[in-house]
């Protein structure tokens, strides 16, 4: 990267550009969407401070009280769920959220009530803090069907419904990825402008990866194909090389690097989450979206992920997402394990 040529360059395409530009795409639009995303972006901009000040504001530990999971809360958890559902709110273009924090979905007051229906997990990997490990914030947005009074149906729909699905990252710099149904760009927080600047146009997975990653320590829970395809990836059949195992153990984080470097993310139902651990709305969806948009895959087990109905908006489910290629060979697995 030449960075020389980079702190001269003055045509900087912003996300804010770019949204206005996939606006002008479609004459039709009333910019209600591109208002949401500018909220969507000040939350996440917000929580990189306070993310970065973690430390010094005593902002991690924990808040005493307890999420919906039954995680013990941080306080950071707290905090960054009450920014985005103001941003959210007060963006006028809402209905209906729902937070991987609250046990509810919230509905907007009729008089800030918009479109949308946006789906969200504040602070994902929030465990990882006191450590420096990268954590994020997932999201997801669906259109309301037209008509009457908003209700949970609007959001317990398939994830192909997505409008747009996108991760804010927090670690060595602050990157939003976002997709909007038309492939997936990468942003990065520019410090000095408090902009973020488009630094990964167009990103495409590799259509098979060198890593896979897996929180191994389950493995005596798990079923067979899983077992078997791990098995393959560390002891190959066909004389190549074994995958690497990259496992960080926040979901941002890994999805981030098997997007970038391929390979695939798995975390699949076991012995003692036979329902997996990943909730379907605001983790599995969004990723979900943005692996299928890059030219990935994404697969419950049973089903392509973004193809499965929830019941309810905390509901869980398996999730082997990544290159399609070492997606294709989980799928070829399970299918033999049906037959």
């Amino acid at each position: 990267m030449d960075h020389e040529a980079d702190s001269h360059r003055t045509d900087l395409m912003t996300i804010t550009r770019y949204v206005l530009n996939e606006q002008s795409r479609h004459p039709e639009s009333r910019g209600d969407f591109t208002i949401l995303l500018s909220h969507i972006v000040l939350g996440c901009k917000f929580v990189c401070t306070a993310v970065n000040k973690a430390g010094l504001a005593k902002l991690i530990g924990l808040a005493g009280e307890t999420n919906v999971q039954g995680e013990e809360q941080k306080k950071l958890d707290v905090l960054s769920n009450e920014v985005f559902i103001k941003a959210l709110v007060s963006s006028g273009r809402t209905c209906i959220l729902v937070s991987e924090e609250d046990e509810e979905a919230t509905i907007v007051e009729p008089s800030k009530r918009g479109r949308y229906c946006v789906v969200f997990d504040p602070l994902d990997g929030s465990s990882n803090i006191d450590c420096g490990v990268s954590i994020g914030t997932i999201f997801g947005i669906y259109m309301v069907k037209d008509g009457g009074e908003p209700t949970l149906d609007n959001v317990l729909r398939p994830g192909k419904n997505m409008l747009a699905a996108g991760y804010c990252m927090y670690g060595s710099s602050c990157t939003l990825v976002l997709s909007t149904g038309t492939g997936v760009n990468g942003f990065t927080l520019d410090p000095s402008l408090g902009e973020f600047i488009l630094t990964h146009p167009n990103i495409k997975i590799p259509k098979k990866g060198k890593i896979y990653s897996v929180n191994e320590g389950n493995t005596k829970n798990w079923d067979a194909p899983t077992t078997k395809y791990v098995e393959q990836c560390k002891f190959p059949k066909d004389g190549s090389s074994p995958k690497s195992l990259r496992y960080i153990g926040s979901m941002v984080a890994d999805v981030h690097r098997t997007l970038l470097y391929g390979g695939i993310f798995l975390y699949p139902a076991d012995k003692k989450s036979p329902n997996g651990k990943l909730r379907v709305l605001y983790e599995v969806f969004p990723m979900s979206f943005l692996m299928e948009q890059a030219g990935g895959q994404a697969f419950t087990g049973k089903q392509r992920a973004l193809d499965l109905v929830p019941k309810n908006i905390h509901e869980r489910s398996p999730i082997f997402l990544g290159s399609y290629d070492d997606v294709e060979e989980i799928k070829a697995l399970y299918a033999a394990e049906e037959k």
